[in-house]
């Protein structure tokens, strides 16, 4: 193995951080201004606290902090409170409420290595 085999990892890793964090870090934005917009026509806090909480986490990936893996699963472990909360246990209603945060759960969870690299 060379060493130039040996430190490719490395650069996919810390390119896919980087990539996950920017869209974490757009995404929590966009939630988080709807959110508050939300919140002051009186609806739900979910998207505000969900938006603030996704925009930590990107903050998090920025500086390789291992800590952004367990705020995402809080925020995470959240929505999936809120959309039973929200719908209940009509699954065609949970779809759009759970699949794009499992999606993100699982390349956050795919970062781990590169993140305990550090």
């Amino acid at each position: 193995m060379t060493a130039h085999e040996i430190h490719h990892p490395r650069r996919w890793g810390s390119w896919a951080l980087t990539a996950l964090a920017v869209v974490c870090l757009l995404l929590g934005i966009t939630l988080l201004a709807g959110g508050i917009w939300l919140i002051l026509l009186g609806g739900s806090w979910y998207y505000g606290v969900a938006g603030l909480g996704l925009f930590l986490v990107g903050v998090l990936l920025f500086r390789r902090s291992f800590a952004a893996v367990w705020l995402y699963l809080a925020v995470w472990a959240g929505t999936v409170v809120w959309a039973f909360w929200e719908v209940g246990t009509d699954w065609w209603a949970q779809m759009p409420r759970l699949v794009g945060p499992t999606l993100i759960l699982i390349l956050v969870l795919l970062c781990i290595p590169a993140l305990r690299r550090r």
